[in-house]
C-alpha cells in the first residue's frame, strides 16, 4: 500500500464494514443476562419475509410428491459417492490417528521429526515389565531428565513378580506403574506430536491404540525478578517471566478466587504455540470473552511474535498510533484489571500480559496509584498527564510561536531568542528537526547498548556535543532547553506504547505548526480526536467514559478517596457493576453506634 492511499483512508471517513464491528451494547447484554437473545433490526427483517413468504407460496400436493421423487433419485445417485467419500475419510483418520502396530507408531514418529538428522529428538525402545515392547519420544532439554530416568523408565521397566499373567494395557500402565501426577491419554498424531514439542514425553505401547502424554516439562526458566519498564517506589516488585505456568501462578496468588478462570488456546496455524486467557466469571462480561476468543482462533499464520504480534493481529484498528491493547510486566497491575472485568491474555514464551479492552486514561495509571494515599496519586496522574501534553505540543508550539506568532511572546523574551539566534546559520525548522532526530538518535543507542557503556554515550550526548553545538554556533540554548524538556516529559508517561505513540505524533504536530502556526496545531488536534473518538477496544470507545460520556467512578485523571469507588466502569457491561454489598469502612458505624449516635 502506497503512503498516498495511507494518507487518503486516513483523512477521508468511510462507513465501518459490519463484518469487523463488535459492538458492547448495554441492550444486548441486559437481554443475555435474562436470558433471551437479542433481536436485531436485520434478523427481525429477515424473520418477517420469511414468515411472509411462507404463507403467500405453499406448495400443492401434486408438487410436493415430484420434488420427494427428484430428492430420491438424487439420494441415489450420490450414494457410491459418499461411500467412496466415507471410506477415504477413514484411511485418512487411521492414517492420523495411533496404531497398535508399535513399528508404525515409531515409523510415524521418526518421520515427523526426521529422526536421526534432528538429533534434539530422543527416542528410547524398552519393555514394559518385560514384557511388552515399548518406546518414548521426548526432546532432549525441553524435559526433566530425572522425571524421565526415576518416575518413568524405572517403573515400567522394572519386574512385576505379582503380576506375571496381566495383560499390559494403558489402564494397567496409568493405574499402577507411572508415578506420575498428570498423564492424558492420545490418539491424534497431530496432538501428539504438539505435546512432544511442549515438553512432554509421549509413551506408545505394542498393542494399544492409544499414546500416553506424560507431563515432564524441566526446560530451563528465568526466575522471578522485578520489573524493569514499570518500576515502582512502593509496592510489589515481581514481574512476569518467559514460563506461561510461572505467569500464572503469579497471578493467581494475588487473586484467591474459584472463579479465576484460565482458558488455553493454540495461536496460528501450526498451533505450536499457546496463550491463557484469563477473566473472572460473574464479573467479565462473556461476550468480550468470547470475542477475544474469537479473534485469537481465527488467526491464520505460521508464527506470532509473542504478545506484540499477538496485539497487532487482534486489535480492532492496526494503522492507527494510538494502542489498543494494553501491555503489562506486572502482575498486580494485571490482577486489578481482570477484578475491574477486563481480559488477560498472557502468552507463552513472553514476560508480558495483555489487557482488552483498554481505554486511553488507562494508559496514564500505574500500580503504585492505588497503593499510595489518593491524594499523591492523584498528584502524580496530574503530572503524567501534563508531561504527556508537553511531549506531544512542545515543539509545535515552539515553532508556531517563532514563525508565525511572535506578537505572543513578551518582548524581553523576544529579545533574548533573537540574540540567541542572531549567529545560527540554520533556519529554526531545520535547526529543532536535527535536534529532535539527534535526541532520537541516542535514546535509540542507549538502548542497544549494554548498561555501562550506555552510560558513557548519555555523558558523550548530553554534555560534549550539545555544549559544543552551542558553541559552535549550530544550535541555540533555548532550543537544547526545549528538546530536553520534551524528552524528560516523554520519559514520564508510565506505558511504552502510549509513549511511542506520543513521539511519533510529536513530530506530525511539528510538522502542522511549522505549516500553518497554531491554526495547523488546531487542525492536527481536530483530526487526531475525530480518529481517536471513532476509535473502540473490543466493542468499547476509547475515550470512554469521557467520550461518550458514561457512568464511571472518579478514576479517571483525579483519584477519589478508595473507599468512594463503589462500582466498576459502566462501559465494560460486567456482570457485577457493584464492587461491594454495603459500607466500606463498616468501622465507622460501629463506631457511632458505641458513642451512642
Amino acid at each position: 500500500m502506497s503512503v498516498i492511499s495511507v494518507i487518503k483512508n486516513i483523512v477521508i471517513y468511510k462507513e465501518p464494514k459490519n463484518n469487523e464491528r463488535f459492538e458492547l451494547l448495554e441492550d444486548e447484554q441486559e437481554d443475555m443476562v435474562n436470558g433471551e437473545a437479542p433481536e436485531t433490526s436485520e434478523t427481525a427483517a429477515q424473520n418477517f419475509n420469511e414468515n411472509e413468504e411462507n404463507i403467500l407460496h405453499q406448495p400443492s400436493k401434486n408438487i410436493m410428491q415430484t420434488l420427494k421423487r427428484v430428492m430420491k433419485h438424487k439420494k441415489q445417485e450420490e450414494a457410491p459417492k459418499a461411500t467412496n467419500d466415507a471410506k477415504a475419510e477413514q484411511n485418512q483418520d487411521s492414517y492420523n490417528n495411533v496404531s497398535k502396530d508399535l513399528k508404525k507408531n515409531l515409523q510415524k514418529m521418526k518421520q515427523e521429526f526426521h529422526f536421526p538428522t534432528n538429533q534434539d529428538i530422543v527416542i528410547r525402545e524398552f519393555k514394559v515389565v518385560q514384557k511388552s515392547n515399548a518406546f518414548i519420544v521426548y526432546i532432549d532439554g525441553m524435559v526433566d531428565k530425572n522425571t524421565i530416568n526415576d518416575y518413568i523408565l524405572r517403573q515400567l521397566m522394572a519386574e512385576q513378580k505379582n503380576n506375571k499373567n496381566t495383560k499390559i494395557s494403558v489402564d494397567y500402565i496409568t493405574d499402577n506403574l507411572l508415578a506420575i501426577n498428570q498423564v492424558i491419554r492420545q490418539t491424534d498424531y497431530e496432538e501428539i506430536i504438539k505435546q512432544i514439542l511442549n515438553g512432554l514425553t509421549a509413551l506408545f505401547v505394542e498393542g494399544n491404540q492409544e499414546c500416553v502424554l506424560i507431563e515432564s516439562r524441566g526446560y530451563e526458566k528465568r526466575s522471578v525478578s522485578t520489573p524493569l519498564d514499570e518500576s515502582v517506589i512502593k509496592g510489589p516488585q515481581e514481574a512476569f517471566t518467559e514460563n506461561l505456568r510461572t505467569n500464572l501462578t503469579l497471578v493467581r496468588k494475588i487473586i484467591k478466587n474459584k472463579d479465576l478462570v484460565t482458558e488455553m488456546m493454540p495461536m496460528g496455524k501450526a498451533e505450536n504455540t499457546t496463550c491463557a486467557i484469563m477473566h473472572i466469571k460473574g464479573i467479565t462480561n462473556p461476550k468480550i470473552v468470547q470475542e477475544v476468543k474469537r479473534r485469537i482462533g481465527s488467526i491464520n499464520i505460521d508464527f506470532i511474535a509473542g504478545d506484540g504480534g499477538l496485539d497487532q493481529l487482534i486489535e480492532d484498528h492496526p494503522f492507527s498510533l494510538f494502542p489498543q491493547i494494553l501491555s503489562t510486566e506486572r502482575p498486580d497491575k494485571t490482577a486489578s484489571f481482570l477484578i475491574d472485568g477486563k481480559v488477560a491474555i498472557i502468552c507463552d514464551g513472553s514476560p508480558y500480559a495483555s489487557i482488552a479492552p483498554i481505554t486511553f486514561f488507562r494508559f496514564f495509571h500505574t500500580s503504585e496509584d492505588t497503593i499510595l494515599r489518593w491524594q499523591f496519586g492523584t498528584f502524580l496522574r496530574l503530572i503524567r498527564m501534563v508531561a504527556a501534553f508537553l511531549a506531544t505540543f512542545l515543539p509545535g508550539l515552539f515553532v508556531a510561536l517563532t514563525l508565525y506568532h511572535q506578537e505572543m511572546i513578551p518582548t524581553e523574551l523576544l529579545f533574548s531568542l533573537s540574540r540567541a539566534r542572531e549567529n545560527i546559520p540554520i533556519p529554526s525548522i531545520l535547526e529543532l528537526l536535527v535536534m529532535e532526530l539527534f535526541f532520537e538518535l541516542m535514546r535509540e543507542a542507549g538502548v542497544r547498548l549494554p548498561g555501562a557503556i550506555g552510560q558513557t554515550l548519555g555523558i558523550i550526548g548530553a554534555i560534549i556535543l550539545g555544549s559544543a553545538a552551542v558553541a559552535a554556533g549550530i544550535v541555540s540554548p533555548i532550543l537544547i532547553m526545549v528538546v530536553s524538556i520534551t524528552g524528560l516529559c516523554s520519559f514520564a508517561i508510565p506505558n511504552y506504547s502510549i509513549a511511542f505513540g506520543v513521539r511519533i505524533t510529536r513530530f506530525i504536530f511539528f510538522f502542522f505548526g511549522a505549516i500553518a502556526g497554531f491554526y495547523g496545531i488546531a487542525a492536527g488536534i481536530f483530526i487526531f480526536g475525530g480518529l481517536a473518538c471513532s476509535m473502540k477496544s473490543f466493542g468499547v470507545p476509547y475515550f470512554s467514559p469521557v467520550a461518550p460520556k458514561t457512568k464511571a467512578n472518579h478514576d479517571i485523571g483525579i483519584m477519589a478517596p478508595p473507599w468512594t469507588l463503589k462500582e466498576r466502569p459502566d462501559f465494560l457491561n460486567t456482570n457485577n457493576r457493584k464492587r461491594t454489598s454495603g459500607t466500606v469502612r463498616g468501622w465507622i458505624q460501629q463506631a457511632n453506634r458505641g458513642n451512642g449516635k
